[in-house]
């Protein structure tokens, strides 16, 4: 596949006038393009600039509202709930994290509830962002229908990403990110464009059988991570970022990959605490503790070496992207 090298910052001001062009407002884009382009400096192009034509077409067609202005309550001492106004979850979710700090500070912990939002990025990069602030943070995102309750067949619950961060004393922040399905819904698409065949395991057609057949797969559901529980957590996730925010269930809402239908308004839910409430100075070393415990065996690997590796890389040498996204990036961003 034909790729261009380019630098973050070209790519940075190109998606944000791309989304311009689409009708976001600037800082509705700049926040997105920010969070397209740090996935791809960490090598996940599945959550990176593939996905500027699905939010540019869904903002151009008002099933994302681009010049959303998302509003923030503070219905209790330690509770902070932001409704994105059906827009893309960027803007909403800074303007949550701006307050939380400083309540956790105070309370020890605090809850962040995105309501009426859209695709949420890489949610690792979102905790991360909060470990950098020295608190310790666990997000709960709810995604458009692709998992079935165990023993069934009809989607119910999303790929519902997990995503958890901890602050370390001289090292980056350790970022755990996970999805409740063994595979990307991204990935069946990409194969499906191809005409590719998906791997066994993957996921089910419609009837519950398994299948190798990408189209097959996502007119079916995909299979979670660790059978029965993996659907149980799922069904934690769906509860936590759409039951306690208000937002849509996974089966109620809309797809992230196409334009048709109303806002998909799923939902997020952040939770940050402040280790010295609970732990008192001594986290930071005891985790230290751990993390040197784990690595005395030289097999080992802390979650997210691989990701800190390609963002330097990626950095220093440039993003490649494939001719055919760039031309059409281009084009958007033309207007």
């Amino acid at each position: 596949m034909d790729a261009t090298i380019c630098r973050a910052d070209e790519l940075r001001d190109l998606a944000t006038r791309a989304l311009v062009a689409a009708g976001a407002s600037q800082p509705n884009a700049a926040a997105a393009a920010d969070a397209l382009i740090a996935a791809e400096l960490d090598g996940l192009p599945s959550h990176g600039l593939s996905r500027l034509p699905f939010y540019a077409e869904q903002i151009r067609r008002g099933k994302v509202d681009g010049k959303a202005v998302p509003t923030v309550t503070r219905p209790a001492a330690a509770a902070i709930r932001v409704d994105a106004q059906s827009g893309l979850a960027f803007p909403a979710i800074a303007l949550g994290f701006s307050e939380a700090a400083g309540i956790a500070r105070v309370t020890g912990l605090v809850g962040i509830a995105i309501a009426n939002s859209h695709h949420a990025g890489v949610v690792g990069h979102h905790v991360e962002k909060l470990a950098n602030s020295g608190l310790v943070a666990i997000a709960f995102a709810n995604t458009p229908a692709a998992i079935a309750p165990w023993g069934g067949t009809r989607g119910i619950f999303g790929t519902n990403p997990i995503a958890f961060a901890c602050p370390r004393r001289a090292e980056p922040p350790l970022v755990i990110d996970l999805s409740i399905s063994i595979v990307a819904r991204g990935k069946l698409l990409i194969a499906a464009g191809k005409g590719e065949a998906i791997k066994e395991g993957w996921a089910l057609d419609s009837a519950g059988k398994p299948t190798t057949d990408a189209k097959a797969a996502l007119g079916g559901t995909i299979v979670p991570i660790g059978g029965a529980k993996g659907a149980a957590l799922a069904l934690m996730v769906e509860i936590l970022a759409a039951g306690l925010t208000g937002s849509q269930f996974g089966f109620e809402a809309s797809s992230f990959f196409d334009a048709e239908g109303p806002p998909p308004r799923t939902g997020q839910f952040f939770l940050a605490i402040e280790p010295a409430a609970f732990a008192g100075p001594s986290f930071g070393e005891r985790i230290e503790t751990l993390c040197a415990a784990m690595l005395e065996d030289p097999a080992v690997r802390l979650p997210g070496e691989r990701r800190l590796a390609s963002r330097a890389r990626f950095a220093r040498e440039g993003i490649p992207v494939a001719a055919r996204l760039l031309a059409e990036l281009r084009q958007r961003a033309a207007g």
